[in-house]
């Protein structure tokens, strides 16, 4: 199954979603020859494999959890999840504890949860590991260009 590989690629190789998006693109160019070329195939097994679009960023309140379903869905991925420790540095330019959607080595689409525009001041991570700044949250989706989600886990209470 070819979403089994590229979940193999990504976890087990530990290919970053640019390496596995050239992998969709050979894959596709492959059984698209296999079909439309030597007329070896009826159907293509690889027509609607999305080609992964890469990292995106999520800011949501501290005692919160991303709900990763979610962030899949209004970042135009097929599935979501962190990203791995060892790529966090050279993606980020940021350590595990120190990320923040400002200054970032490249820019990312970046998604903040709509409880932002409740306050007139939130904190982020300033960069650094225990290092916060204050910031207006419209100035922050101006600035960085985020998109207002809500994309936080809901708490379910369960009836007794």
């Amino acid at each position: 199954d070819l979403y089994a590989f590229l979940s193999y690629c990504e976890n087990e190789r530990g290919n970053n979603a640019n390496t596995r998006a050239r992998k969709v693109a050979s894959i596709k160019a492959f059984y698209r020859y296999l079909k439309q070329k030597r007329k070896l195939l009826d159907d293509n097994p690889a027509e609607e494999l999305e080609t992964p679009t890469g990292y995106f960023v999520c800011v949501i309140p501290g005692d919160k959890e991303v709900d990763l379903k979610i962030a899949a869905r209004v970042s135009g991925n097929k599935k979501a999840d962190l990203i791995p420790m060892k790529e966090l540095l050279p993606t980020t330019g940021y350590i595990r504890g120190g990320c923040t959607p400002i200054g970032m080595k490249r820019p990312f689409p970046t998604f903040i949860h709509s409880t932002c525009l409740l306050y007139d001041t939130i904190y982020i991570s300033a960069g650094v590991r225990g290092l916060q700044i204050a910031i207006n949250p419209n100035a922050l989706i101006e600035f960085i260009g985020a998109s207002v989600q809500d994309i936080i886990v809901q708490n379910v209470v369960q009836d007794e």
